[in-house]
């Protein structure tokens, strides 16, 4: 249960006074509230920790609480939410499974309203409470089943959104969309009786393939990542929808957001290959996840090293959905003088279709990492192992 003293505004002024304090030494002071007990208290510093990077209007809205560890790692980050938020609007919205809230509060702003389902009533509490303070008064509560609460109701939605819990009942990660809490894909004609619009957030390590197999309908694919990580699959469902889906990656960098997008099924097209010319790309995260490879060298205006490499050259520079880099150097990996060239040197080391890990060449050639230098262990269209020393870009 809920301890309703930590709606306290004196106790949100402690916590957020104490944030950068010790823990550990925290605790052993013990806690300054009657009613609180330190354990109480350090779950919310810590909360508040970890909202100052992944929810910033969270963290700089007084009186917000949160929920333990484990719920702040399965929530998505504002910067994700946001880009959901993107993706809809409306005038009615439901969240099957709303967690912290993160993604019902962005959401919310694109409908006139919107239900926040969720079976653990703690949470749906510590959300209801955080809704209150952030003035989100569009949204309703409902601490239940958000499959029980479709089954009960005869609403109508114009957007379904879901996020399934990705662990079973042993708390043992699962990756199959029917293996997860609710089961979306056997629900599914349940769900289409309510809307016509489905958004599901899943796991970034669920094959594409699989998911549009488990899924049907699948309209869209959003491949998201987070400083070239990829952080989460949005699965876009229209009812009787029967097309190829497309796919869309975004990458968001401080300095920018990198954005791609195709079909799959487009990728049978055939690039150029070619030997590396004055500079090369790497795919960022979220298009390596997809497997557009071929589409990504045609749209590009660039060559590919080797159907398995996936890295990307041209003479004059492109923009590029990844890291671009000036060649300086090329050798062949039998050149003779190659441990000679690479002994002691600082550099930044990668592997593309290449028998050796970055580990093993490292310690083959005692290159030390870090420093302005990045090198490049692939092959080329000759299938010939080189090694490509560049400049970032």
């Amino acid at each position: 249960m809920l301890n309703q003293a930590l709606f306290d505004p004196k106790v949100a002024r402690f916590i957020k006074e104490n944030q950068n304090k010790d823990i550990p030494a925290l605790i052993l002071k013990g806690s300054p509230f009657e009613e609180i007990t330190v354990q109480e208290l350090a779950v919310q510093i810590k909360g508040l920790k970890v909202a100052k990077k992944k929810f910033p209007e969270f963290y700089g809205t007084e009186g917000i609480i949160y929920p333990p560890k484990l719920n702040l790692e399965q929530t998505s980050s504002e910067v994700t939410a946001r880009y959901k938020a993107s993706l809809v609007d409306g005038r009615k919205a439901i969240d099957l499974t709303g967690g912290m809230g993160i993604d019902s509060y962005f959401l919310s702003k694109r409908f006139e309203e919107l239900t926040y389902c969720e079976i653990n009533e703690e949470l749906a509490g510590i959300a209801s409470h955080n809704f209150e303070v952030l003035k989100a008064n569009n949204i309703t509560v409902k601490p239940k089943n958000g499959l029980e609460i479709l089954k009960e109701t005869s609403e109508k939605f114009d957007w379904l959104y879901a996020d399934p819990a990705r662990r079973d009942e042993h708390g043992g990660k699962v990756f199959k969309l029917e293996d997860c809490e609710p089961n979306i894909p056997a629900n599914l004609g349940m769900i289409f009786q309510h809307t016509e619009n489905v958004m599901i957030k899943t796991s970034p390590i669920l094959d594409i393939s699989a998911g549009i197999t488990e899924l049907k309908n699948v309209k869209e694919i959003h491949i998201v990542a987070i400083g070239n990580e990829v952080k989460e699959l949005l699965w876009m469902l229209q009812k009787d929808f029967k097309d190829e889906p497309a796919i869309k990656t975004v990458n968001f960098e401080k300095n920018g957001v990198q954005e791609f997008s195709g079909v799959k099924t487009v990728d049978i097209e055939k690039p150029i290959f070619g030997d590396p010319e004055v500079y090369l790309y790497e795919p960022n995260a979220a298009i390596m996840k997809s497997g557009m490879y071929n589409r990504l060298a045609i749209q590009t205006d660039t060559k590919k090293l080797n159907p398995n490499s996936h890295l990307y050259t041209s003479k004059a520079l492109k923009s590029f959905p990844g890291r671009s880099f000036e060649i300086i150097d090329i050798k062949q990996y039998k050149d003779s003088d190659i441990k000679r060239y690479f002994k002691g040197k600082n550099a930044n080391v990668t592997t593309r279709n290449f028998p050796e890990s970055v580990e093993q060449i490292r310690k083959k050639f005692k290159i030390k990492d870090g420093g302005e230098d990045y090198i490049f262990f692939t092959t080329n269209p000759d299938e010939q192992k080189i090694v490509i020393v560049c400049k970032k870009v």
